[in-house]
């Protein structure tokens, strides 16, 4: 079981990666093909755990991961939470979960002495627009360029030289939140297999392109100190299954997401 109350309270930086759009089958199919070994070797157990997202589409699934909402078993009995807002008096809580007297996880770390840093990658990060300002708000710096994005092919390495430079720039002044949102399996992704359409093949293949850039992250952070890793989708895409496309729809396709926890040194 995480404490995440005790690696709080120790200062332990906190590393917290989304793979936008992934399905739960496509990271499981391709962890078991061999098509993403860094990942492999890193999962506890070398597996995804199964889990159901509390959004079907990036603003709703983020807004309640920020808030404490992160995804759930699939099973009637939960784990203790990771983290959560403050609740009622009447309401009980763990002494393993971490608890914020503030209205998002961002803000409540900040009151703990930590960094909050955002590497945007879909345009909910971009602030391109008004809605795309609202998540890279809630923290203390964010990053985004449109070599960040999905049709980028190269995406993953640009994200992941920026999050490095932001550890690097970080190191030893305060413990840090990094947050990084891997745009590489977002729409579109059918060039990883040169084509013109998304399909659950492609999105494998951009995850196998993201893969080894994942472990170079990892690798990378630890040599700067002790990390909590959280690493899941945000929401799955239907490519056609049931007559559905796309997300924001409720197919167990997009429900249905890959999730993983571990500490890191």
């Amino acid at each position: 079981m995480i404490d995440a109350a005790e690696i709080i309270r120790t200062g332990t930086n906190v590393l917290f990666v989304t793979l936008d759009s992934l399905r739960y089958d496509v990271a499981a199919s391709a962890l078991v093909r061999g098509m993403t070994p860094r990942l492999a070797k890193a999962l506890p157990g070398g597996n995804w755990e199964r889990r159901h997202t509390p959004g079907t589409f990036t603003l709703p699934a983020h807004m309640a991961f920020f808030s404490g909402f992160l995804p759930k078993l699939p099973r009637p009995v939960q784990p203790p939470r990771l983290w959560e807002c403050r609740p009622p008096a009447f309401k009980q809580v763990s002494a393993e979960t971490f608890q914020f007297d503030a209205g998002n996880i961002l803000d409540g770390l900040s009151h703990e002495g930590y960094r909050t840093a955002c590497v945007g990658g879909v345009t909910y990060f971009s602030r391109q627009t008004p809605l795309g300002s609202v998540l890279p708000s809630l923290f203390d710096e964010d990053h985004w360029r449109p070599e960040f994005s999905s049709p980028e092919a190269d995406s993953t390495r640009h994200q992941v030289d920026q999050a490095l430079a932001v550890a690097d720039h970080h190191a030893g002044r305060r413990p840090l939140f990094l947050f990084v949102n891997v745009s590489a399996t977002h729409v579109p992704h059918g060039h990883y297999v040169g084509s013109s359409n998304d399909t659950t093949a492609s999105q494998a293949a951009a995850l196998s392109y993201a893969d080894a850039h994942l472990g170079r992250l990892l690798d990378g952070l630890a040599q700067r100190g002790r990390w909590l890793v959280i690493m899941c989708s945000d929401h799955g895409d239907a490519y056609g299954d049931d007559g559905y496309q796309g997300r924001g729809v409720a197919h167990p396709v997009v429900f249905n997401v890959p999730f993983a926890i571990w500490t890191h040194t």
